[in-house]
């Protein structure tokens, strides 16, 4: 029998990981609701899958994505704690709520349940993305790979341990702000020296791709990278100078821990 795979919540992430799911499967294995109704009916319309309400998903889907704010988890399963625990049949809960651990989500629904707890980032939804995961004890290995099978193509799946999932969330998650940040305030630069805007975004853009890629691929240290760049009295390094007298790294630094620990928080 195929598996159905239900999303509740059709949001970036939501729409992002519903469209790497239906590059494996066939829509007919997909639902997806959303609080807006004429939402879902667009994501479904666009992958050529089923649109529906949340108690149909936590009915029918044998894998049951939780795309909504951790919030907004408490007021969902006293919707759909009832339909989970009439069920008979086995089902996977797979969370995306920032800050929230497994236990919490089992407590939520009121069963000792299988959860996979994920976080994914935007680029995700170009298949470029990192997504982290974490299983409890309840999860099947088979579940476990069917799941892994059909989210590899939202990009680099990591294994991590929960109690390290909320400071892996502040990088890959949280991460992608920051690099467009930082991308914006290189083009700024770019037009402030007279490339057209366009242009500089261009640029900047492409330049954090290709250093990203550079590493991944050669494993270096991104210091020693650095200093591939900084030649002796060169361009480079007095651009470093300036990134340093202003406080770049430590700005970096702290953002890091000011979205680890509001994740702690939202938990």
């Amino acid at each position: 029998m195929d598996h159905i795979f239900g999303f509740i919540g059709a949001g970036n992430m939501g729409t992002a990981l519903a469209g790497a799911v239906r590059k494996s499967v066939s829509g007919e294995q997909i639902l997806i609701s959303n609080r807006t109704p004429q939402k879902a009916a667009a994501l479904a319309a666009d992958l050529g899958c089923l649109a529906t309400d949340n108690l149909n998903v936590a009915r029918d889907a044998q894998y049951i994505f939780l795309g909504v704010k951790p919030q907004m988890l408490a007021d969902l399963f006293s919707e759909i704690a009832p339909i989970l625990q009439a069920r008979k049949t086995p089902f996977v809960l797979i969370s995306m709520a920032a800050g929230v651990t497994m236990d919490k989500i089992c407590a939520l629904s009121g069963l000792d349940c299988a959860v996979l707890r994920i976080m994914p980032n935007t680029p995700c939804a170009i298949g470029k993305g990192v997504l982290l995961y974490t299983p409890n004890a309840l999860l099947s290995p088979e579940d476990l790979d069917i799941l892994l099978h059909v989210l590899e193509a939202s990009g680099t799946l990591v294994p991590l341990s929960e109690h390290l999932f909320d400071a892996g969330s502040a990088i890959a998650g949280c991460g992608p702000a920051f690099a467009d940040l930082f991308i914006e305030a290189l083009a700024d630069g770019g037009v402030a020296c007279g490339l057209p805007r366009n242009t500089a975004i261009q640029l900047a853009s492409g330049m954090l791709s290709g250093s990203a890629d550079l590493q991944m691929q050669t494993k270096k240290h991104p210091g020693i990278l650095k200093d591939q760049v900084c030649s002796p009295g060169g361009s480079t390094i007095q651009g470093v100078r300036a990134l340093e007298q202003n406080g770049f790294r430590s700005a970096v630094f702290e953002a890091v821990i000011a979205a680890y620990e509001r994740t702690r928080q939202l938990g």
